[in-house]
């Protein structure tokens, strides 16, 4: 029952680019939602989410960022005025880039340290359902490797949360993701309680009824979700 409930994940060799050990990955990504840290992401020369028509969220305590950035591209957040968002140009791109390169990378925002889109693979998600056309050609060239059994079916709960987190829009109300990156970061949040669910299971041989889904995929806060 527990295959029944978990997205089966099968492995695509026409994807090029490694993506690393998803267990890792996991745990790395993980971490860095629960903490203020940052991905290391193998991104090379690609800077396609610099073009990609991102609003960066910046956050007051970011002071050599805010330092960084010109007043006049920044306006308060929405819900969080001593916060700060800096929007993009006419081509969809940050305006901190200059000469296809990061002006202020060892001062950018936590949010672009954060940014993985690696999570789009890993979820299963399409950011081109954004308009993120760029960001979704990387992100179909990510190949993940599995050390261990149990990584597989960690990585299956992440797809089953996003498709659960899709069909269940209406019942989370204003905690539902918002675009598709937030469905992509919410559906690794909270992988470790869907594959709960389809360990109890595979235990009882029911599948798990709408509250204890809700339960698993809606966030403690809504106003905190990822």
């Amino acid at each position: 029952m527990a295959t029944e409930f978990l997205e089966l994940i099968e492995l695509d060799e026409s994807r090029d680019l490694a993506a690393g050990d998803v267990g890792i990955w996991l745990d790395e990504m993980s971490r860095a939602l629960d903490e203020p840290g940052e991905m290391r992401v193998p991104c090379g020369s690609c800077n396609a989410c610099c073009r990609s028509a991102y609003f960066i969220h910046i956050g007051a305590g970011e002071v050599e960022t805010l330092a960084r950035i010109p007043r006049a591209l920044l306006v308060p957040a929405p819900g969080r005025p001593e916060d700060r968002v800096m929007g993009f140009d006419e081509r969809g791109h940050c305006p901190m880039l200059v000469g296809d390169a990061c002006s202020i990378y060892p001062q950018r925002p936590l949010t672009c340290r954060r940014f993985d889109c690696r999570v789009f693979a890993a979820a299963g998600v399409d950011p081109s359902e954004d308009g993120k056309t760029e960001v979704a050609a990387r992100t179909r060239r990510w190949r993940f490797d599995y050390a261990r059994a149990h990584d597989r079916r960690r990585h299956a709960a992440v797809v089953t949360a996003a498709r659960l987190l899709d069909e269940n829009r209406r019942q989370l109300g204003r905690a539902a993701p918002a675009n598709r990156t937030q469905q992509a970061v919410q559906a690794v949040a909270c992988h470790e309680a869907v594959l709960e669910l389809a360990d109890e299971a595979a235990a009882t041989g029911k599948r798990p009824g709408e509250q204890a889904i809700l339960a698993a995929i809606r966030p403690a806060d809504p106003d905190q979700a990822p």
